[in-house]
């Protein structure tokens, strides 16, 4: 179990895929996405909608 290292929320695997994504493959600090719609500025929205972008296209990160 992953927690997010800002709030300290239990993160899903999404979470944990879009941290890597946004901040760094090789990161082992994770963000909930609350948390990384605040540390990058962007609504959850977008982030939400990205998350499926990237599954769509095959992202390993999102499997």
């Amino acid at each position: 179990m992953s927690l997010c290292k800002e709030c300290g929320k239990e993160l899903t695997k999404n979470d944990i895929g879009l941290s890597k994504k946004l901040i760094n493959r090789g990161t082992t600090e994770f963000y909930c996405i609350d948390c990384l719609s605040v540390k990058f500025d962007c609504p959850k929205e977008i982030l939400l909608n990205k998350i499926e972008q990237f599954k769509k296209s095959g992202c390993v990160l999102f499997l």
